[in-house]
């Protein structure tokens, strides 16, 4: 009787053990999917993936997936600026083109008004 007592209790903790595996590397995307990340079917496939290959990817995945917030996207632009990030860029780069071209503009006439002279 003990014996298929121990075979159902191995048989359990494997089956248990295998289903925990899985779970575990599903959290990468169960994050990704709470943050409504957009590449959330990329991190998914890759976990699974990662089962495959040692679970070397799966430190990558939760980073991967940790890193993007819906309500300030990637974080890598400063609150500040106002406005999306590639908007704020955009405009901080035409406002140094313009200044750039006054400047231009101001050495070339004192090129040619030292010519002149």
């Amino acid at each position: 009787m003990l014996d298929y007592f121990a075979l159902g209790l191995l048989i359990f903790v494997f089956i248990t053990l295998f289903y925990g595996v899985i779970v575990i590397h599903d959290i990468p995307y169960e994050i990704a999917k709470k943050r409504n990340h957009p590449q959330q079917d990329a991190i998914h496939v890759a976990g699974w993936v990662s089962l495959f290959t040692l679970h070397v990817l799966w430190p990558f995945l939760w980073i991967w997936a940790t890193l993007y917030r819906e309500d300030r996207g990637w974080g890598f632009t400063d609150g500040a600026q106002g406005g999306s990030g590639i908007e704020a860029q955009l405009k901080q780069a035409q406002e140094q083109i313009s200044s750039l071209n006054e400047r231009l503009q101001d050495i070339e006439q004192q090129a040619q008004q030292g010519g002149q002279g």
